[in-house]
């Protein structure tokens, strides 16, 4: 299990946890001792690991206004209650069958989502994707506590797939602001792709319970060199890009990648580097990077239109 932090500046990992299940690990003694499991680790739910993370971001003194995460953790009413008691907004992901209290009594989320008329759903962007923004519909709803909301999401595409997400705001939001926070939970996702491609998130091959936590330390560190690297790099004028025969003018290309600071930062510190010769090359690729967006974008608001 992991602990992502999300900004408008990048991504990257917090923290970790090794989920141990009860009855094949914890109740197991001799299987625990074998693996180096500190005789004192006890069982502990995900939600309950998550709330440990939490907390320890709280106690360094992360500066962090939200939380977000899947299901698995929107449906646990201890872990909501020790964000609520905290004062920390949420917008946790629930299942269809979650029950809300309105002025009309309980009611199953997806039963409500029947019920919302057309003009009551407002088609927003998640914000950018691969192939353009990433648009759906959404709607609203309030519920008997004036801190918790119930947001539903709905695809343009295929009107019946729905996502339900339990929201919590210690002072009034806008919807565009929830919406924001709801699509910031794929972010977690762009750090395993990251750390896996890029920090060899994934290639650990260790059977003891402290080499695991001591393997993805290091990878969530190289990975937070990326991250922080990439936001640096952010705030410096980026190369222009020549292409006149497609943009008509000259614009300016994406921001530098993960994938490039990792093979800049290996080219640049290995013996005998032709250092014009690998910004030549890193500078092509970037622009070659841009010139695909702005091919998928211009495709996809051709079909948007």
């Amino acid at each position: 299990m992991f602990l992502g932090y999300a900004s408008t500046r990048g991504r990257a990992l917090l923290d970790r946890e090794l989920y141990l299940p009860r009855l094949s690990w914890i109740a197991d003694t001799d299987r625990c001792a074998q693996a180096g499991i500190p005789d004192d680790t006890g069982f502990a739910t995900k939600p309950q690991l998550l709330r440990a993370m939490i907390e320890r971001a709280i106690t360094a003194g992360v500066p962090f206004s939200w939380v977000t995460a899947d299901e698995a953790y929107g449906d646990n009413g201890p872990l909501r209650r020790f964000l609520e008691t905290g004062q920390i907004g949420y917008v946790l992901a629930v299942a269809r069958d979650h029950q809300i209290t309105t002025g009309a009594g309980k009611v199953r989320a997806d039963v409500i989502a029947e019920k919302i008329p057309k003009a009551a759903w407002q088609r927003l962007s998640c914000g950018p994707g691969a192939k353009g923004e990433r648009r759906y519909d959404w709607a609203l709803i309030a519920t008997t506590s004036p801190a918790q909301r119930l947001l539903i999401r709905r695809s343009l595409s295929t009107p019946s797939a729905l996502a339900f997400y339990l929201c919590h705001s210690p002072a009034p939001v806008s919807l565009s602001r929830l919406v924001s926070v709801a699509s910031a939970r794929w972010t977690i996702e762009e750090c395993f792709r990251t750390g896996k491609n890029e920090a060899v998130l994934d290639r650990y091959q260790v059977r003891l319970y402290p080499a695991w936590y001591r393997y993805m330390t290091l990878a969530m560190l190289a990975l937070a060199f990326l991250a922080v690297t990439r936001a640096t790099l952010a705030g410096e004028p980026n190369p222009p890009d020549h292409d006149h025969m497609t943009t008509g003018s000259v614009g300016h290309t994406i921001v530098i990648s993960a994938n490039e600071i990792r093979r800049l930062f290996a080219s640049l510190t290995r013996p005998s580097i032709d250092e014009h010769h690998i910004r030549h090359w890193s500078v092509w690729r970037i622009r070659h990077q841009t010139r695909a967006r702005r091919a998928h974008y211009q495709r996809q608001r051709n079909i948007d239109h």
